[in-house]
């Protein structure tokens, strides 16, 4: 069996569930990494899980001439200038077969073409790394669903939401440096699966062509004094001066140029979720057919009474994002699988063994990053975005959400 050798930029959260996840794909190696912080504990993990070496090297351009691919994991606002480094590497002779990208690409359309165009520029095949798109649930009911797309007609209708207590490293909360808020963080995530599953059977990623995009944001939870003080003092960003919104909705339509059907996806991304811990829902109705699917229903429950409460060594080895650690839990034997992390790395191995691009491209990425940006703009602007008009278009090429430029506070309410 072929191998192909990763080299990570970046060794915290996302980093160690990709790992967790590559040790499920056969002839794919964890060879090197590239991080300012954890790059120890992550080389610690892949000898353990054999792996692969997970080398620590000091640069990105030192590990290109090393790995087969470069897998981009860091925080968002370094992205484009790792990504200048592993183009920069590849021009001068380095033989990666691929390069990686973590969702999002990019904060906005400006740094996500500039990404497009250096993987270009360096003949550099590419993965854009969405997850959800990946998911056997997804796949599982898009299969089952086939014989009634075909008879009845396709999805009309999609509502996507991934739900959570908020992120874990301090630089996620900062809109400057994220790019925005819960919108940015994971509403590419669910704006992504929402159009995928909408797209009738046979056709291509973006052959639902974006008509408008309506989005409201709001700070519902964390501008609050109390939860603004914990958030400062945890994690060092003062919602009081840089606000980004904790909750976030919307809809994006979408037109068949073959039909002329007009369909909708429904987003919904939150940072105030109050439940046990990290959900993914989804369903989807069609002409007399629909799907459902909410990761918190599991196969596995367990119980955990007050007495026995203090035993519990860590709530997140049973569920990301977990928010207690007695009653009835919910349990994912294998987020990584679940969630469809696997399944991306699968996908992605094949692919550049082949010589060939992923299934989702760095381009494809430019797409969802066009969208999330025109739902900022639909929340700034306080109206139903028209993603036909020339005017529009133009003015997404160059357009900073309030809340990324630090501005939160004009569109959000930040508790006195």
């Amino acid at each position: 069996m072929k191998t192909l050798k990763v080299g990570t930029v970046g060794a915290g959260f996302v980093a160690r569930f990709q790992a967790t996840a590559m040790t499920q794909v056969r002839g794919m190696e964890l060879s090197g990494v590239v991080a300012p912080e954890g790059a120890k504990e992550l080389q610690a993990f892949a000898r353990e899980k054999n792996l692969g070496p997970c080398r620590i090297y000091k640069t990105v351009t030192e590990m290109a001439k090393n790995v087969d691919a470069v897998a981009i994991y860091c925080p968002n606002y370094v992205r484009l200038d790792v990504m200048e480094e592993v183009a920069a590497a590849a021009k001068a002779g380095a033989e990666l077969k691929g390069g990686i990208c973590e969702k999002p690409l990019a904060r906005n359309v400006a740094e996500g073409r500039k990404m497009v165009a250096l993987a270009r520029e360096a003949n550099l095949r590419t993965a854009y790394f969405e997850n959800q798109i990946h998911m056997k649930p997804i796949k599982a009911q898009l299969a089952q669903l086939a014989p009634q797309q075909r008879t009845m007609g396709p999805l009309a209708l999609t509502r996507s939401a991934e739900e959570h207590g908020g992120p874990h490293m301090p630089w996620f909360w900062d809109p400057t440096r994220q790019g925005g808020g819960v919108l940015c963080d994971m509403g590419c995530h669910s704006i992504a699966v929402g159009w995928y599953a909408l797209i009738p059977l046979g056709k291509d990623l973006t052959f639902l062509q974006p008509q408008s995009v309506s989005a409201d944001i709001a700070l519902l939870k964390w501008g609050l004094p109390y939860w603004r003080e914990k958030l400062l003092k945890e994690r060092g960003v003062d919602y009081s001066k840089t606000p980004a919104e904790d909750f976030a909705t919307g809809m994006i339509t979408y037109k068949n140029p073959e039909t002329g059907q007009i369909v909708k996806a429904q987003f919904t991304d939150s940072w105030m979720f109050e439940k046990q811990g990290l959900r993914l829902f989804m369903d989807g109705m069609g002409p007399g057919y629909a799907f459902e699917i909410n990761t918190l229903v599991s196969p596995l429950t367990i119980f955990i009474g007050d007495v026995a409460a203090e035993a519990v060594a860590d709530q997140e080895s049973a569920l990301e994002k977990a928010t207690a650690s007695r009653g009835l839990l919910a349990v994912q034997h294998n987020e990584a699988d679940l969630y469809g992390y696997t399944d991306e790395n699968e996908e992605a191995y094949q692919a550049f063994l082949a010589g060939r691009d992923a299934m989702l491209t760095f381009s494809y990425g430019l797409e969802i990053t066009k969208l999330v940006t025109a739902a900022y703009m639909a929340a700034d602007m306080k109206k139903t975005i028209d993603l036909t008009d020339p005017k529009v278009q133009k003015a997404l090429e160059t357009y900073i959400p309030l809340v990324q430029q630090g501005r939160g506070g004009e569109v959000l309410y930040v508790g006195k």
